[in-house]
């Protein structure tokens, strides 16, 4: 395993797979696109790469709305016989011409179509290795891997059957002979023969996904610890109420409630989000039901994980120490909208949005909720060893959140926009503790570009001028350019400016997104916004011709990443 320690700063990219694009790709990034990727970073001085969920996605294809908390998205992967060798060229060629592959590939990702493609292409693989002639040695590789995986590949392949069978992953959807693992085994049990049949090969073509899946994500930390550049993976902080999850072990969340987020000034993307928080629907957890295994499902699942990643970003860190719970389903929202907390508790029996199980209203019930999360995370850490974790502790953060990850030695993130004294000022980006990550943004944010823009914007408001100025020259003196006249608007010299100095900071990792360094207004997700453009964004050009798209944007990272000591460029 390459080593990354915290006595090395580094300069990282957040990008989601599917925003890349490969040399044959077919409409969405893939783990072949991510090796490319990697190559391309790891040439320009950059040491890590951050991605977003690559768990498998329900039907809004959002990251962070999984269906299982083990299996890998499908689409991500690499479907052509370089990387899947039960697929003969020929069979691939004539698979895709019956698609329009160019359109896919010009465009952003239709997740339909790409989907549709790719399961054609995998059944086509699938059929070649049910016959037995991938070749012994794959047959027994694919079934120590069952073997290995059974405790969750098991009831996740039944799960997925039954999801293809009732057209389907919305379990309340399903008959009652499907709602629970045993219900469908003896309903898997009584079917006639052709009908079992058809069923075991939906189960077997699902496990042999996974496998596949499995294979090609070590490819890519193989090559990424070849290139030398460290790969941090993304934990979502909840799983569909409709996942594997929770069809085959309902007991261990509650699915009472769904969890979200309390209203926050920074989104303004609904009058919903605004008013009562973001409501993103996972069931939350039943931390009492999972402590009688001592936690094994959290255990299996961040074991799996760094088998594949360096680091592993811990999304929404703060709900492991209290989360905020809705006593509502996200279809709902529109239901409660406009009520008053009075109105809207006589439809719910008196319970409103808050925090669960606690609220810090009382020294007590800080310090449940403080010694919550730091029994989680320390058992965390014995699954992952030290400095392996980041906690994205943003949002409304309780003031016992920060010292109890410090005192485990687990990185937070650091917004320099955010990041205050308690005067109001901002913090200097050489007081930020070492183990900590630095970005202006993440995919829930505007890049940077576009933020830079919006305070433009509101420069010619009096009302808003003055603020809008101040933060304008606070983020310069940040990035050690206080010089620079403002108002003004976004320039290469701010862009620079903004994307250099960022570096100059004294936390362990300084990352950008990709839309950042190439100074770019595309944004991957609107927080509270239901859409086809959410997730759906994809860079222009392959890896390959960035240098010349963008080359006085990548001359420039290039430099400042030598400059300020983060190259991870063997001669830097």
């Amino acid at each position: 395993m390459t080593e990354f320690s915290p006595d090395k700063k580094v300069a990282g990219i957040l990008t989601p797979v599917s925003a890349l694009r490969g040399e044959a790709d077919l409409g969405v990034g893939d783990t072949a696109a991510l090796v490319e990727f990697a190559g391309w970073a790891a040439k320009k001085g950059f040491g890590l790469i951050q991605i977003l969920p690559v768990n498998e996605t329900g039907s809004d294809h959002s990251p962070y709305n999984i269906i299982s908390s083990m299996a890998y998205e499908p689409s991500t992967i690499t479907t052509n016989p370089k990387w899947l060798p039960e697929l003969s060229r020929e069979t691939f060629d004539e698979i895709t011409r019956a698609h329009d592959v160019e359109s896919l590939r010009d465009g952003d990702v239709t997740y339909s179509a790409v989907k549709a493609l790719k399961r054609d292409l995998l059944k086509a693989a699938f059929r070649v290795f049910r016959s037995r002639k991938a070749g012994p040695v794959r047959v027994r590789t694919c079934a120590k891997f069952e073997r290995d995986e059974a405790d969750w590949l098991e009831p996740y392949t039944q799960f997925r059957a039954l999801a293809d069978w009732n057209g389907t992953e919305v379990t309340t959807n399903w008959p009652q002979e499907h709602k629970n693992p045993e219900a469908a085994h003896e309903w898997e049990a009584n079917l006639p023969g052709p009908q079992k049949k058809q069923f075991r090969d939906l189960v077997r073509f699902y496990s042999y996904v996974q496998w596949i899946a499995k294979m090609q994500w070590k490819t890519v930390r193989a090559a990424c610890d070849k290139l030398g550049v460290a790969l941090m993976g993304d934990i979502p902080v909840g799983v569909s109420v409709f996942s594997a999850d929770v069809w085959n072990q309902p007991g261990i969340f509650d699915l009472a409630r769904s969890s979200g987020a309390p209203p926050e000034k920074v989104f303004k993307s609904d009058p919903f989000t605004e008013k009562w928080g973001q409501n993103w629907g996972f069931p939350l957890y039943n931390w009492e039901a999972m402590s009688h295994d001592n936690f094994s499902w959290w255990r299996r699942r961040l074991g799996a994980a760094c088998e594949v990643f360096h680091f592993l970003r811990v999304d929404h860190a703060l709900g492991f120490f209290r989360i905020y719970g809705f006593p509502w389903r996200p279809e709902e929202n529109d239901r409660f909208a406009d009520l008053t907390p009075a109105e809207a508790a006589e439809l719910t029996g008196g319970r409103l949005p808050g925090f669960v199980e606690h609220d810090d209203s009382t020294e007590a019930n800080r310090e449940r909720n403080r010694n919550q999360g730091d029994m989680l995370f320390r058992i965390f850490l014995e699954e992952t060893g030290p400095h392996r974790l980041i906690a994205e502790d943003l949002g409304e953060v309780a003031p016992y959140v920060r010292p109890t990850l410090a005192a485990l030695e687990i990185p937070g993130f650091k917004i320099p926009q955010w990041e205050r004294t308690p005067s109001g000022d901002m913090i200097p980006g050489k007081d930020y503790q070492a183990l900590s990550l630095a970005t202006f943004a993440t995919h829930d944010h505007p890049p940077i570009r576009q933020f830079w823009s919006d305070l433009f914007a509101d420069c010619s408001d009096p009302d808003k001028r003055g603020a809008a100025e101040r933060e304008m020259k606070e983020l310069l003196a940040f990035c050690g350019r206080g010089e620079i006249a403002v108002p003004q608007p976004y320039t290469p010299e701010i862009h620079h400016a903004l994307i250099g100095g960022l570096f100059g900071c004294n936390s362990w990792m300084a990352v950008h997104q990709i839309t950042d360094i190439f100074g770019l207004k595309d944004r991957f997700n609107i927080p509270g916004a239901v859409g086809d453009a959410n997730w759906t964004t994809r860079i222009a050009g392959l890896p390959a011709d960035w240098d010349s798209l963008h080359q006085k944007d990548v001359t420039f990272v290039t430099e400042a990443l030598a400059q300020s000591g983060r190259s991870s460029k063997k001669s830097a």
